[in-house]
């Protein structure tokens, strides 16, 4: 069996959008006639560079090739261009095509992937979603900034099982370095741990994100605001490209530090480990696939840390996520976005039960893509998948941000 053809589909998601502006899918076919899908969680370069990219990783380093030679491609891919170290463009590509080879592989032994990995550890999946308007009182971007309305949303979740709920009061993530927050958007970030403290209790842990914004001292006081409402984690503190200076913030706080949406292979994940990060949050469609996130899992373990794998894609990379979970000890959590277009596109074969992910039954990732439905939906935006503010913070009036990729009306 070879890996023979390449199709590539980036699909805009309807409103409300929630998972960015669009999604990378990249289907492979091999000479058999397998088909496999993957997801691409890369943004750095626009839709049609990345589909480029794609296609040049696939031809130059995999094309041709069994896809059960994982560690080989990776290898290849890795080292192109005599670089060896971590790329988020070329690693994403052939992220989503790594996760298309796992797709085959179940399908070829009519086994689901966890199958293929060592095996389930788990029948069910603890997950969290982040605060999304839940009512119709809900508008945007105010809900974005309201402690009450999210609290509402928190009591939705809670309500249909959750444990575990997530949301970013913290203010704009820009395209400067870290910086310290304004004083209004410390009190807003404290008054949502409360807010939302008061209304779930103790029936969800809360998981309070950034998005790599502050300097390290600016972290610090932000972590030290929210400490007394015991969240889960704090995420992503500072930006991704000066890792010890984690150990700052995790030796001044209580937390525990939580990162890895934007980290890539296992060399970043090993030194966030070495400096105090005790969660890790791959995204499997950047971080080298499957294979690599298990990697990380296991070195992981020997720091007695955990992963929760980020999700803010479609639900290919989610299914990815799922298999991966299913088959790591160490797991803590998976992110969920229930939106009825996700489900959609994988005919209702990812299902969230009670607060729980169940383990999907097909072969393969376990899903049943819908190709036409995401054809359907072409992205003819400029954006790209997330893009960072311009404009400084605000230290003189309120900070209303709705993420790097706003929802449409």
């Amino acid at each position: 069996m070879k890996l023979a053809d390449l199709d590539i589909i980036v699909t805009a998601p309807p409103a409300p959008g929630w998972g960015g502006r669009y999604w990378i899918f990249v289907k492979v076919t091999t000479d058999t006639g397998i088909t496999g899908w993957g997801e691409c969680y890369a943004s750095t370069v626009g839709p049609e560079a990345m589909t480029a990219v794609i296609r040049d990783v696939f031809a130059r380093h995999m094309a041709g090739e069994n896809p059960e030679n994982i560690e080989l491609m990776f290898r290849r891919v890795y080292s192109s261009g005599f670089t060896q170290r971590p790329d988020l463009t070329v690693m994403g590509a052939f992220s989503g095509l790594e996760i298309a080879c796992w797709d085959i592989l179940g399908k070829d032994r009519d086994r689901p992937v966890h199958a293929l990995l060592g095996g389930r550890v788990a029948d069910r999946l603890r997950a969290y979603s982040y605060l999304y308007p839940s009512r119709p009182s809900h508008k945007l971007p105010e809900f974005w900034v309201d402690a009450d309305m999210s609290a509402e949303s928190a009591i939705d979740l809670v309500e249909k099982g959750y444990t575990a709920v997530k949301f970013d009061p913290a203010g704009p993530y820009t395209i400067r370095p870290g910086h310290m927050p304004s004083m209004s958007d410390i009190s807003r970030s404290a008054d949502f741990c409360k807010t939302i403290r008061e209304a779930v209790g103790d029936k969800a842990d809360l998981l309070f994100g950034t998005h790599g914004q502050f300097s390290t001292g600016g972290a610090i006081r932000m972590g030290q605001a929210i400490e007394p409402y015991s969240p889960l984690w704090y995420e992503e503190p500072i930006p991704p490209d000066n890792i010890p200076e984690f150990a700052k913030v995790a030796a001044a706080l209580k937390i525990p530090v939580a990162t890895g949406e934007r980290m890539t292979t296992l060399a970043e994940f090993s030194m966030a480990l070495r400096h105090g990060v005790t969660i890790l949050q791959p995204a499997l469609g950047r971080s080298g696939g499957i294979w690599q996130a298990k990697k990380i899992a296991a070195v992981a373990e020997t720091y007695n840390a955990q992963v929760a794998p980020h999700l803010y894609a479609g639900p290919v990379e989610w299914a990815a996520n799922i298999q991966f979970g299913l088959s790591t000890p160490n797991l803590l959590l998976v992110e969920t976005i229930e939106t009825p277009f996700h489900a959609a596109l994988v005919r209702n074969t990812l299902k969230v039960e009670n607060g729980y992910v169940l383990a999907p039954t097909g072969a393969g990732l376990g899903i049943d893509f819908d190709e036409d439905l995401a054809r359907a939906h072409p992205f003819t935006g400029d954006g790209l998948h997330l893009q960072m503010q311009e404009s400084p913070v605000s230290y003189h009036e309120r900070n209303i941000f709705e993420g790097g990729a706003p929802s449409k009306d």
